[in-house]
């Protein structure tokens, strides 16, 4: 059986297929936030992030008639949004460094299960800040947005192993840096 989403916004998506700025206007209200903060953890930069912001709600409204209804209007629009992003960062010539050759994790990796006392989400979000873009953005995409390594993978255009190779890496990163500051 198939699994079928129910997008809670669906009448404000056909208004705006009809062309209703308030419509338009609504969903924008409904989704900034969120998707201002995705585009700010991508970007480390207000400015860059509020760009990526009105680029991804123009293409969304644009492309509209795209959107079939097969998962929520706000998964939709967040994949433009990680996309518009990740073009971005490319497009900037940002060295991403995603090398196929790192070695498996999976048959290196022990997890110590260190519990880091007293850490907070600002610590981890400052510790990210000193990850490399690659990493950093495999990070972003996997622990906080919630993609799975396949998805990004297809977003990167890299391999799944990579994907979890680049995590494993950033992760163990993050521990070395919030060790060093408690």
């Amino acid at each position: 059986m198939v699994n079928k989403q129910i997008d809670i916004h669906r009448e404000l998506v056909d208004k705006s297929l009809d062309g209703s700025i308030k419509a338009q206007h609504q969903l924008y209200k409904l989704y900034a936030g969120a998707m201002f903060y995705t585009c700010y953890n991508m970007m480390h930069s207000r400015e860059e992030a509020e760009d990526m912001l009105q680029e991804s709600f123009s293409e969304a409204f644009l492309t509209l008639e795209r959107f079939r209804f097969e998962s929520t209007f706000g998964t939709w629009l967040k994949r433009i949004v990680v996309n518009k992003c990740i073009n971005e960062l490319k497009r900037k010539k940002t060295d991403l460094m995603f090398s196929d050759n790192m070695g498996n994790f999976e048959d290196n990796y022990q997890d110590d299960n260190e519990n880091l006392p007293n850490v907070t989400i600002e610590m981890i979000k400052e510790a990210m800040n000193e990850l490399p873009d690659g990493g950093r953005v495999v990070f972003q995409l996997y622990l906080l947005e919630g993609y799975d390594h396949k998805e990004i993978a297809q977003i990167l255009n890299v391999s799944e192993s990579n994907s979890k190779s680049q995590y494993m890496r950033a992760k163990n990163r993050i521990k070395e840096v919030l060790k060093d500051r408690i």
